[in-house]
């Protein structure tokens, strides 16, 4: 919804409002379930694809490419284990036909997650774990995956390599030694240092990013230098700049960004898909772009490493190709492969060839982030109307339309209630993620 920083006491009034548009639009979500319930009826469904049925644990019970991949592995005919930390013990894809049981994990950073992941593997024979997690998550997991490691397979990388690549300093020193275009990028740990750099370097301007993810600092993209040194070090000391949160000052490209999901087994992408990119983005459509998906191939090949990973790109006006970080975990476009049969194969066996979102499958939205865009921008309805013609919602499948319901239904007012208890400022509501974006969250 908003994407304004709520303030002051106002924010209790803001979260009610938000609880009375969604309670408003229950008519509305039931409509819409029945009726996609309704063609879902009509169709015949799919056999099971031939082969061992596997249990397969997925994490991030609350984000839609959770739901997406539990979809997918269910379709193949494997037995599907969904967790969720407590905060998020409501979301509406625990009701998804594809989801065979749902346990509720400590939070990541809790000394008893890992054991509590283990305690699942062994109470439900789990097979394979395909973490779908945070920024923060990601790292608990990798260290989680020593522990589960001999009783279950974790599509993760180990916790060395994923520290180098979910750090944007490191990312960059390894794309370069490996002879890949990175944008120049320094780490600093003071206002102070930033302002003692030497732009001069580049005649393009920098910005400063935040190495630890942060949702609402990472859409700030001031270029650097600012008019004066004055306004430099002013600007620089507004950042959580310091030697334990350390930032980096990356050259500003200007170009086409895209963003691309890889799967990876032993160095080998098995699933690949890339988007246009902003730094908010609520639309996936695949686009055709070989140079970056050379440059994903080059750079996991000789890591060996088996994991998700996602990186961000620009083009530049010139043509050239820059990868500006690395994310190593699940990314949202994995809602691309909606109507694939062969993700979970690819997920789950080595040696599957690459596969690509199928051509002519449908672009992928969320309606409510469409709803709220028409809203807040009524002059752009006929863009928002294409989108929602041309696409298919990520959560509402005709097949499985609990999901839809309940997320709209119990989940999201679940976590405004919550938050309306703790007075705790909400930025907007992430409806892919299923969550409220906080200041300095997850």
């Amino acid at each position: 919804m908003s994407h304004r920083r709520p303030g002051g006491s106002g924010g209790g009034a803001r979260t009610l409002g938000a609880l009375g548009l969604m309670a408003a639009m229950v008519p509305v979500n039931l409509a819409l379930t029945a009726t996609a319930a309704l063609r879902g009826a009509r169709r015949a469904s799919a056999p099971p694809r031939p082969g061992p049925r596997r249990t397969v644990m997925v994490s991030g019970g609350k984000m839609t490419k959770a739901l997406q991949l539990a979809r997918s592995f269910h379709d193949a005919g494997h037995r599907v284990v969904l967790v969720e930390t407590a905060r998020y013990r409501f979301t509406g894809h625990r009701f998804s036909r594809a989801v065979d049981a749902f346990h509720v994990v400590p939070d990541p950073t809790d000394s008893g997650y890992a054991q509590a992941l283990l305690d699942i593997v062994r109470a439900e024979d789990v097979d394979v774990y395909v973490p779908v997690c945070s920024p923060v998550a990601s790292y608990f997991d990798a260290q989680a995956k020593e522990i589960l490691s001999p009783h279950c397979e974790v599509i993760h990388a180990d916790p060395g390599l994923l520290a180098g690549l979910d750090d944007k300093h490191q990312f960059a020193a390894m794309a370069a030694a490996a002879g890949l275009s990175v944008p120049d990028t320094h780490r600093v740990t003071s206002a102070d240092e930033v302002l003692a750099f030497d732009f001069s370097r580049s005649a393009r301007p920098y910005i400063l990013k935040s190495i630890a993810y942060d949702p609402v600092e990472r859409l700030d993209l001031t270029p650097l230098p600012r008019p004066t040194p004055e306004e430099t070090h002013r600007f620089a000391l507004q950042k959580p700049i310091s030697e334990e949160n350390p930032w980096v000052l990356q050259e500003f490209i200007p170009g086409t960004e895209y963003c691309t999901h890889s799967t990876v087994r032993g160095g080998r992408v098995q699933v690949y898909c890339c988007c246009e990119s902003s730094p908010f983005q609520l639309n996936y459509a695949m686009v055709d772009k070989p140079r970056i998906e050379d440059w994903v191939t080059r750079f996991c090949l000789p890591l060996d490493l088996t994991g998700q990973v996602s990186f961000d790109f620009i083009e530049a006006d010139d043509g050239a190709l820059y990868a500006i970080e690395c994310n190593p975990r699940t990314h949202s476009a994995i809602t691309l492969f909606h109507d694939h049969p062969d993700l979970a194969r690819a997920y789950l066996e080595d040696g599957v060839p690459v596969i690509r979102p199928r051509p002519g499958s449908r672009p992928t939205y969320w309606l409510y982030h469409e709803l709220w865009r028409l809203v807040s921008a009524p002059r752009d309805a006929r863009e928002r109307l294409s989108i929602v013609l041309r696409g298919t919602d990520a959560i509402l499948d005709p097949s499985d339309p609990l999901p839809f319901l309940m997320a709209h239904a119990l989940h999201l007012p679940a976590l405004l209630i919550g938050n309306l208890r703790r007075r705790a400022a909400w930025v907007r509501i992430d409806f892919n993620i299923g969550k409220l974006v906080e200041p300095a969250g997850d």
